[in-house]
């Protein structure tokens, strides 16, 4: 119990492993991070302000593989997340002419009513951004009320935002969609094959795209779904040439 002299009023500031520090620099500068400390020699140490949270970065343990993407991490809890991604996201487009989607450094999609996505830095490092009303519990594996391709993608869902298992939602969404794609509605397919394009940019499998893309050009939707297929990727760019005309 605290006597006091003590006051909860304290600030923690995430000390992150860095092993790329020229390339850590030019991405928090890119989405508008103030640098409040760099030094290089002769020991690593940088600083970064944006809004009214700092992240720190220090030297890596030796052999650190930024490609594993488990250097390290933290969470930053937020009012509502949805306006970070849109500020980082516009930052990207303006510095790089894109949102960062695949590789490192990237930013994961935020789907409207999420209450988290993730920042991915040069050293493989996951910043996630989540919501304080984010419910306690979370249903992981795909909603029981749900059936058919809703259902997978709804387990998707949850390995993408929450496990961050690009790979594993890539395969549920290529299994499901060849077992319910038929009995699905038009808006629920356009959704998968607008999740696996974006996932083939992500895992690197460019060759997949095109009968994905063939298949969600010959479905018909109203305005609001195209909204709701857009919403699906990080970078809703990539449909551009494959999004069927609304009804």
């Amino acid at each position: 119990m605290l006597d006091g002299s003590v006051q909860p009023n304290e600030t923690t500031v995430p000390l992150l492993p860095c092993v790329a520090p020229e390339e850590t620099l030019a991405f928090w500068r890119a989405l508008g991070f103030a640098v409040t400390y760099e030094q290089t020699k002769p020991y690593l140490y940088l600083a970064f302000q944006w809004s009214g949270f700092a992240l720190h970065y220090g030297p890596a343990s030796s052999g650190v593989d930024p490609s594993q993407e488990n250097t390290g991490g933290c969470l930053v809890l937020v009012d509502v997340v949805a306006p970070y991604h849109a500020a980082f996201t516009e930052a990207m487009r303006r510095t790089y002419g894109k949102v960062l989607a695949k590789g490192l450094p990237r930013i994961t999609r935020y789907r409207p009513g999420a209450s988290r996505f993730t920042v991915m830095d040069p050293s493989g490092n996951s910043i996630i951004f989540i919501q304080r009303d984010e419910p306690a519990e979370l249903e992981y594996g795909g909603s029981k009320q749900l059936q058919g391709l809703a259902r997978v993608l709804d387990n998707a869902r949850i390995l993408r935002e929450f496990k961050q298992d690009d790979l594993a939602a890539f395969r549920a969404l290529n299994s499901g969609l060849r077992r319910h794609g038929d009995s699905a509605s038009a808006v629920e397919q356009a959704v998968a094959l607008a999740m696996l394009l974006d996932l083939s940019t992500t895992l690197e499998e460019p060759e997949r795209a095109p009968g994905w893309g063939a298949r969600l050009s010959q479905l018909v939707l109203t305005t609001e779904e195209r909204r709701q297929v857009e919403s699906a990727v990080a970078d809703p760019t990539l449909l551009e040439r494959w999004m069927p005309p609304t009804a």
